[in-house]
């Protein structure tokens, strides 16, 4: 008779102490984020944390670094996957988004843990600097001069995490699908 295991037990000690803190910082962040609260999330004994992690840090950069690549890999399918430009922009300004839970990688930048040390910020520039190439290649692609591609590609990106903010402040998931629907308006994609 075979029998399955559950999940959790199949992934390692390691594994689950990263999603953890994914999850958790995701929720509420580096700073407000403890081992302890790591450990009862993951289900991890406290020594194998210290082991694979000897500092919060160390977690924390390893957590970043696996959330946004996560988001990048997300972004690039979609935006630099076939079909046409404005095709692919459309479907990454309509993709699901929870708009009440806010941007995983956007809300670390208000994080004052994840800003002062440079090699947990270093993920979240990367990210952003990705995605701005990759919308920006997009709009390109449809026909904008480089310079007004990538102007508007900062226009578009802002708009999604701006769209976050609000829907988060105003309590209100409507306020991201109005600030998308004005990035498909900037980009000019209106759906007829």
């Amino acid at each position: 008779m075979t029998t399955t295991a559950p999940a959790a037990d199949v992934l390692t000690a390691r594994e689950r102490l990263v999603r953890a803190a994914q999850e958790l910082y995701a929720e509420q962040g580096v700073d407000a984020t403890t081992p302890r609260q790591v450990l009862e999330r993951s289900g991890v004994g406290q020594g194998s944390l210290y082991h694979h992690f000897p500092s919060k840090t160390d977690l924390a950069r390893v957590a970043l670094v696996r959330t946004t690549e996560e988001s990048l890999d997300t972004a690039r399918g979609t935006l630099a996957g076939g079909g046409s430009s404005s095709g692919r922009l459309r479907a990454y300004l309509g993709a699901p988004r929870d708009a009440l839970a806010g941007c995983a990688v956007g809300r670390m930048t208000s994080d004052p843990v994840v800003m002062a040390d440079p090699t947990l910020r270093a993920p979240l520039e990367e990210y952003f600097t990705g995605l701005l190439d990759l919308v920006t290649l997009a709009l390109w692609e449809q026909g904008f001069s480089e310079s007004e591609a990538h102007d508007r590609a900062m226009s578009v990106v802002a708009t999604v995490q701006g769209g976050y903010v609000l829907a988060r402040a105003l309590g209100d998931d409507t306020a991201l699908e109005r600030a998308l629907r004005g990035a498909r308006t900037l980009c000019g994609l209106e759906e007829s």
